[in-house]
């Protein structure tokens, strides 16, 4: 038995994590069939099966799971290696990619970003916004916030901040709608919300706490939801966060309405050696912090 080379395992870690030759190339900007051509390189070194082909694409089989554990630890070591020749434990270089709710991603992620790469020229970063919990285990992010712990997986989790919402609605609207002095009279206002079936975590299940009332417009997206606020087409219950960014909205009913909810930063447990990722994860924390302060405030 041949002894596996680096590069092929990298590329056999893709493969696993995408199921697919093509996602996988894509990923390593290699073709397809320089993928393919790797999986068969390696599989012929260990003279072993690593993939089933089927028709939702490339399972592992028992062998390739086995060998998953032990090509992330070499993973890990390489990261180490890299970043102890490019600079040290303290410098973050390379290219770090960020799952995050879409309401996170658009009003919060940016600018703290913009500010960690102002630090360190040498990274790279990747905002994946998306209205759904990301998988981890797979790669699809080195890592993700989210808005409840995860109960499940080899995964770790840090509380990042707490923020508010309200209900908001341009003054547009209000001018033309009928009067709005209590919650009762919600009933009386058009609403906008999440679509309820896509809501994928209950803690956006927003409406709930005040009764549950129809929607007339819905959408997975938390930025939809706002624009359509902005326009003038009803009432919505958005984060403090994101108000500063919408001037055509004010709260109403702040005093019989509020909502706290809380950000959480997921990560893979076998990351936690890779000392760029906890770098990266210390600043993110403090500096989405001190911005939903920042925002906030000025609502």
């Amino acid at each position: 038995m041949a002894e596996p080379k680096w590069d092929d395992l990298r590329v056999f870690l893709a493969v696993a994590r995408t199921e697919s030759l093509s996602r996988a190339g894509k990923t390593l900007r290699l073709d397809p069939a320089t993928v393919g051509r790797r999986v068969a390189r390696l599989e012929s070194a260990l003279e072993a099966v690593l993939f089933m082909k089927s028709p939702q694409g490339y399972a592992l089989t028992q062998a390739g799971a086995r060998l998953v554990a032990r090509a992330e630890a070499i993973e890990t070591a390489m990261f180490n290696a890299q970043e102890d020749v490019l600079g040290g434990a303290e410098t973050m270089t390379g290219q770090i990619r960020v799952g995050a709710p879409d309401g996170c991603a658009n009003y919060l992620l940016p600018q703290v970003c913009a500010s960690i790469c102002a630090d360190n020229p040498g990274l790279e970063v990747q905002i994946v916004a998306l209205p759904r919990v990301f998988n981890l285990s797979k790669r699809e992010a080195d890592m993700a916030i989210t808005v409840s712990p995860p109960t499940a997986g080899r995964l770790t989790s840090q509380k990042l901040a707490d923020y508010h919402l309200h209900l908001m609605a341009s003054r547009d609207y209000l001018a033309a709608a009928p009067a709005l002095s209590k919650l009762e009279d919600l009933k009386d206002h058009t609403i906008i919300g999440y679509i309820s079936d896509l809501i994928f975590d209950t803690e956006l299940d927003y409406l709930s706490e005040i009764g549950g009332p129809r929607t007339k417009f819905a959408s997975n997206s938390v930025s939809v939801q706002l624009n359509w606020a902005r326009v003038g087409s009803g009432l919505v219950i958005g984060h403090d966060f994101a108000l500063p960014f919408a001037p055509e909205l004010t709260r109403v009913l702040s005093d019989q309405f509020s909502l706290k909810r809380s950000f959480y930063l997921v990560r893979h447990a076998d990351d936690r050696n890779i000392s760029r990722l906890g770098l990266f994860a210390k600043e993110l924390g403090k500096r989405v912090r001190q911005e939903v302060v920042r925002l906030e405030g000025r609502t």
